[in-house]
């Protein structure tokens, strides 16, 4: 296939380029204001990947169980410095249920975030005591509750949690956890 050749430039193709637009004149000034083309702003990747990584991480699910945890089959917890009779009320169902999050379905990961959220929407909501769902694993593989001692773990890494226990029976039993949040400090008048 041949190429087409374009034309040496000379130094007179300037002057005919004048030659050709010189009875060219300028359009009126319309008096309009050109606003400059507006630009997106950037968005900061590696911020948000850092965030989300750090949202990841925020909650472990390597803890050791003697954190002030009884082990067995039920799930109890009590912060250091806390009277038992804060987790006897707590046991009894003293404090009205002010929230509830429902894991079921949720997978791990969905479930960490899930929880993150739901503590940080219960702080600002200044929620003193509230209701975990996190199931008793019935349909999960050997029929054994994945999200229970995740959720356990968890908690315990959350510096607003007081206390937990397993739910009582007509609050959800072994399929649930009772948890009591700090709230914050109260305004007097």
């Amino acid at each position: 296939m041949a190429q087409a050749k374009l034309p040496a430039r000379s130094e007179d193709d300037g002057d005919l380029f004048e030659k050709l637009f010189s009875n060219v004149t300028p359009l009126p000034a319309h008096g309009r204001v050109i606003h400059p083309v507006a630009r997106r702003k950037p968005v900061p990747e590696q911020h948000l990947r850092d965030e989300r990584a750090a949202l990841a991480d925020s909650l472990s699910d390597h803890i050791a169980w003697d954190v002030g945890m009884e082990t067995g089959d039920q799930l109890v917890y009590l912060r250091n410095g806390l009277s038992p009779q804060t987790l006897r009320k707590l046991r009894r169902g003293h404090w009205l249920i002010q929230a509830e999050l429902d894991l079921h379905g949720h997978t791990t990961n969905e479930a960490r975030e899930a929880l993150i959220e739901f503590l940080n929407s219960c702080r600002k909501e200044n929620a003193r005591c509230v209701r975990i769902i996190h199931g008793k694993g019935l349909r999960s593989k050997n029929r054994e509750p994945v999200l229970k001692t995740k959720v356990a773990n968890w908690l315990i890494q959350r510096d607003e949690v007081l206390a937990f226990c397993q739910a009582r029976q007509v609050d959800g039993g072994g399929g649930a956890v009772m948890v009591l949040l700090k709230t914050g400090a109260r305004k007097r008048p």
